[in-house]
Formats: C-alpha cells, sequence, structure tokens
C-alpha cells in the first residue's frame, strides 16, 4: 500500500489516541459519520480543508496524517523483516503498520538498530581480541606478570625457613612486581576503554595509514595537481607517528600519485560521465590495469559518483595491505576475512577478472557488485616467482537485485559469521543462535 494513501489510517489512528469517537470527529468537522469511515479505512482520498480542519481538532500538523512515519523508519522496518529468517513477515504491509502504530515502529526499528549495534560490538572486539598487536603484547605482560608473582609466592609458601637475604630478595621481587602488574593492567584497561581518545589509538603502523587516508576522505588534491610529493604528506601527517607508518603511507601516496598521472581527474570524470563508472570501459579509455582503475574509482571526490565504493587490496598471503570502509560491508582491520570474498578467489586466478553479485550475511539486506583481479607486483623475472597483489572494488546495489545474477552469501569472518553450513568455515562462531 502506497504511503500517500495510508492517510485515513493515521486519522484513525491519532483519534483512537485522542480518545475522541469517530462520530464526534464527523460533526466537528462537518461530515457525515459513514463518509469518515470510508476515510478512516483509507476508501476516499482527503486533502485540501478537510484534511486542515482535521488536523486542528486533532492537535496535530497536517503533515502527520500526510507523511506519517519516515522514509528511513519504514526502510528499517523492511529490513528486520528481511532479516528475520524463517518468520513470515507481512513487509509488504510495512507502511500501513508504520502508520496505524508509529510508536511501536519506532520501538521494534529501534531494537533492530540496537542489534545490529551490539553485532558490529562484537565483531570489533573479536577481531582486536583475536589479531590486534597492541592488546596482545599487553596481555603477554599482565599474564607474564602475574605467573612471576605466582611462582615468587610459592617460594615463600612453601619453603622452610629462609636466609634473611634471601627473603628480602623475594620481597623485593613480589614489591616490583605486584608494581609491574598494576601498571600493565592500567595501560590495559586504558587501551580497552572505547570512552577515551578511541579515535587516537593506533595499534600498528596499518592503523596509523588507514586513520590518516581516512580523514583526507581518499582524495589528495596536492597529488592531483602535482603541487606536493608523496613523501611530504607522509612526513607532515600527524597521524603518522611511526616510521614505519611513514613509510607505509609514503608507498600508498606514490601509487596514488602514479595513478592520478596515468587518470588525471578532469579526464576521469569525463570519462565517466560518458561511459559510466564501468572499470573494463575506463581500462580502455586510459590503457590502464584494471587494478589501477579499482583504485582510481575509489579515490574519487563525493560528487563525481552517485553512490559510495569500497576497495580492499590484499597480498598472495590474503593480508589486507589497504582498504576503504563502505556502509553494509564489513571489513576485518587485521586478516582472517572470509575466504569467499573475490577478492581472494582472483588470487587462484592470476590476470583474470572476477566479478561476483554478493550479500554479507548479518543485520544488513544490502546486495554488492564485487569485482576483483590479481595482478604481479612490479616487472616479473624469469628466475624469481612472480609476486600478486589482489584488488577488489565494491559497489553497492540498488533494489534487491531479484533479476540479476544469482547472489553469493559472503561474512566478515567465521568468528562473527552466523552462516553455520559454511564450506569455507575455519572456527565456530562465538555468536550464539538468534543473536
Amino acid at each position: 500500500m502506497a504511503r500517500d494513501t495510508l492517510t485515513g489510517s493515521r486519522i484513525r489512528e491519532r483519534r483512537s489516541i485522542a480518545g475522541m469517537r469517530q462520530a464526534d470527529l464527523a460533526r466537528q468537522v462537518g461530515i457525515s459519520a459513514s463518509y469518515l469511515n470510508l476515510i478512516e479505512h483509507n476508501r476516499r482520498r482527503i486533502g485540501g480543508k478537510l484534511l486542515l480542519d482535521i488536523a486542528q481538532i486533532l492537535g496535530v500538523e497536517p503533515s502527520m496524517l500526510t507523511q506519517g512515519a519516515e522514509a528511513a523508519l519504514i526502510a528499517t522496518l523492511r529490513e528486520a523483516a528481511a532479516d528475520a529468517g524463517p518468520v513470515a513477515a507481512e513487509i509488504d504491509r510495512a507502511d500501513e503498520f508504520a502508520g496505524r502504530f508509529p510508536g511501536w515502529a519506532e520501538v521494534l526499528a529501534a531494537g533492530h538498530r540496537r542489534i545490529a549495534s551490539l553485532e558490529r560490538a562484537v565483531e570489533t572486539l573479536s577481531d582486536r581480541l583475536t589479531h590486534d598487536p597492541q592488546l596482545a603484547a599487553s596481555l603477554h605482560e599482565v599474564l607474564s606478570t602475574a605467573a612471576a608473582i605466582r611462582s615468587t609466592a610459592s617460594i615463600l609458601a612453601e619453603t622452610g625457613e629462609l636466609e634473611q637475604e634471601w627473603r628480602e630478595r623475594f620481597h623485593k621481587n613480589l614489591n616490583e612486581d605486584s608494581l609491574r602488574l598494576a601498571e600493565s593492567s592500567k595501560a590495559l584497561v586504558t587501551y580497552l576503554d572505547e570512552s577515551e581518545n578511541a579515535d587516537e589509538r593506533r595499534g600498528s603502523p596499518q592503523e596509523e595509514v588507514e586513520a590518516f587516508v581516512a580523514r583526507c576522505g581518499f582524495h589528495f588534491v596536492d597529488l592531483e595537481d602535482g603541487t606536493s610529493e608523496p613523501e611530504a604528506l607522509a612526513d607532515d601527517a600527524p597521524e603518522l607517528t611511526s616510521r614505519a607508518a611513514r613509510l607505509i603511507a609514503a608507498e600508498v601516496l606514490s601509487r596514488y600519485a602514479k595513478d592520478a598521472r596515468a587518470m588525471p581527474l578532469g579526464e576521469f570524470r569525463e570519462a565517466i560521465a560518458g561511459v559510466g563508472p564501468d572499470p573494463v570501459a575506463l581500462a580502455q579509455v586510459f590503457g590502464a590495469e584494471l587494478s589501477a582503475v579499482f583504485r582510481r574509482l575509489a579515490a574519487m571526490p563525493d560528487d563525481v559518483l552517485s553512490g559510495d565504493v569500497g576497495l580492499v587490496v590484499c597480498d598472495a598471503s590474503g593480508s589486507i595491505l589497504y582498504r576503504k570502509q563502505i556502509e553494509g560491508f564489513a571489513l576485518p582491520r587485521f586478516g582472517a576475512s572470509c575466504p569467499l570474498w573475490p577478492v581472494f578467489t582472483a588470487l587462484s586466478r592470476p590476470l583474470m577478472p572476477v566479478r561476483r553479485r554478493v550479500s554479507q550475511l548479518g543485520r544488513s539486506a544490502m546486495l554488492f557488485d564485487c569485482m576483483a583481479i590479481a595482478q604481479p607486483v612490479g616487472t616479473p623475472l624469469f628466475d624469481e616467482d612472480p609476486l600478486y597483489q589482489s584488488t577488489m572494488l565494491i559497489l553497492p546495489i540498488s533494489g534487491n537485485g531479484a533479476d540479476q545474477a544469482p547472489v553469493q552469501p559472503v561474512g566478515s569472518s567465521c568468528r562473527v559469521c552466523p552462516r553455520s553450513d559454511c564450506r569455507a568455515r575455519r572456527e565456530p562462531s562465538i555468536l550464539s543462535e538468534g543473536f
């Protein structure tokens, strides 16, 4: 049922909330109760002065009766119904439900959003607990210090008389180790505390580079017009606190500058206007590699493409070297990603483009068009095996895609993927059934 035909349902709902009888409302606006009954059951359209009079008597803005729930609320209700699994929800009546029961609709939508937020939190924490190098070092420090204290305490408790010199030495060790445990525990708690400066902490040089590139919007004007050098930008970036991070950033920026010289922004913008965001067509226009076109599309400013674009670059080991997040497609920060991603499939088919229509399991019902290709790094040599990097472009698909190519379900990582019958699963999921 279209939203503009639900005005009657909203009038009936508002009248009920106000505790007014149908006959009383009809009398006050000067129409018959039978005609108002037809309006409230969406059998007669309403507008103009009659709508304004009814809104005034009910004490609401006319827009509340004609527009009802916002589109975002209805979209959330449809998403919640789609994620309900085997529950047969009446998705086609989401508009009517939101119009007749706006309060309950908000409760349901808020619950769905909270569940999605909790799942993202679990995914992030699992990713950190499994792969965060700083967290691993902190936990190792705490455990090793606790073991040292336990060992010293056992000697003091189980050994009989000790010489005064040795007893004082053990007491000194206990004091020093306990201080070390207190400091390392405090540092660990501070690191885990997301409420304080969460955006300023970097667990690795790769994270520093990601923060730097994200702050710049993945687009560097100084490299587009050639007014700055990659090394200078890396040296001046406040996010890059370590030498390793600056070296990684300089490499990323150098590749960006090379892509910008091969496909200048103005010409690339014109090419997109002519052939659309088709990577193959763009590669033919500029005589460029597909991976370079993928990177260029992901580096475009917001006014060039109609939607968001995601990007993933990995090496032959499957380690993610570069990533640009896209709404609805979770990209783990450190490796251990879903092996069903096309970016990994491309590694088994070097130089052959791979394209898949995918849906990532979770609370999002979005579909994505993923295109990937694995290409050698540098010039191949006769006496050495080639090194490959795989690049994947991620484009959101509008609509349900039911009339398009088959959809391949993928996850973010096994630890937080609810799909139980996956042939690519490496380890059980930490998500309980129905989470």
